[in-house]
């Protein structure tokens, strides 16, 4: 089974001993003989593997085929699951990409003596959680609860930063709302961020009451000395989703703040072109009356009608600019 192409969907295949300590990285043919004597745990890792990978390895570990039936969908909800002795946790990663929010999931399988990690879509590496276990075999020796730790841990870490890249950027579209700008781009960036924040809660969110059920529940798979260790994480979590809401909040009022200023800014183009019209309307108005050509105008007769009209127009005109000017409507 050790093909080419199931060995690029193999990132990391690995047994530890009861010490924690690794032993070797090992094939997929081989993780059998390791789970026989039932010492240690096997660790392997996939990133997105077609179904006759994912058949074998439901064969050699004895999962559940419904888990097996969800992992190979990338279309699943954050959700944690037992089946007998063994759990099917999924977990939505996140990374920013060209300045948007990328989204994966990540499907773990978590038996007392093996843990099974499948990446679909946007997701880092988990070989950084895996090295940092291996420097700490203290910790390995708890076996795959703590190597479900480190996943879940390097998950939820991996929302921080977006968070912090999202305050900076509303910082920043706060200060273009209340600028002299077109106001158009800055619209269509809060609302994205609103959206890309939502798909981010709805990540999140759920972590809260699955690590909950990892601090409370499945001691046949989770150790109590683990429990701590998840209780840290969620807290990491919750922290992360208050930031998330406050941060929604925000951008609602920006989101108000920038169409309110938007309809003021209309309304004083309106007030100018309205005050500009009142300004025209003045000798328009004259200059209709003596555009008609009536016989019987009496100021027609007057040998000072045209420079009076005239005056009376300029003394009109100004006299309606000084007024609107001062009502700031022009």
């Amino acid at each position: 089974m050790d093909t080419p192409d199931a060995k690029s969907m193999v990132a990391n295949c690995a047994a530890y001993g009861v010490d924690g300590k690794k032993i070797r990285d090992i094939t997929l043919d081989e993780i059998s003989d390791f789970l026989a004597p039932a010492q240690g745990f096997v660790w392997v890792g996939l990133v997105e593997p077609d179904e006759p990978l994912l058949e074998k390895l439901q064969v050699e570990f004895g999962l559940h085929e419904l888990a097996v039936e969800d992992a190979h969908s990338a279309h699943q909800r954050p959700k944690i699951e037992s089946y007998g002795d063994s759990l099917f946790v999924v977990a939505q990663t996140a990374q920013m990409t060209d300045g948007n929010i990328a989204f994966g999931e990540t499907h773990i399988f978590v038996g007392r003596h093996y843990l099974l990690s499948v990446r679909h879509g946007a997701s880092q590496s988990y070989a950084r959680a895996r090295r940092a276990c291996e420097q700490t075999p203290e910790h390995l020796a708890l076996g795959p609860s703590f190597a479900l730790y480190s996943i879940l841990d390097l998950i939820v870490d991996n929302y921080l930063p977006i968070v912090q890249d999202f305050k900076q950027e509303l910082q920043e579209l706060e200060q273009d709302v209340f600028a002299d700008l077109a106001n158009r781009d800055v619209t269509r960036r809060l609302y994205g961020m609103q959206r890309e924040l939502l798909t981010l809660k709805l990540a999140a969110t759920p972590l809260q009451d699955m690590l909950g059920q990892l601090v409370r529940l499945h001691p046949e798979v989770i150790r109590d000395e683990v429990r701590p260790y998840f209780r840290d994480v969620q807290d990491h979590v919750t922290r992360v989703s208050d930031a998330i809401n406050s941060m929604r909040e925000m951008l609602g009022a920006a989101m108000n703040v920038n169409l309110s200023l938007i309809t003021v800014r209309q309304n004083e183009v309106v007030k100018r072109l309205a005050g500009w019209a009142a300004l025209l309307a003045a000798p328009t108005l004259l200059a209709s009356w003596y555009g008609m050509n009536f016989h019987d105008m009496p100021e027609l007769a007057s040998h000072y009608a045209y420079p009076g009209i005239i005056t009376a127009t300029v003394v009109i005109c100004i006299t309606l600019y000084v007024v609107l000017k001062r009502a700031k409507w022009l």
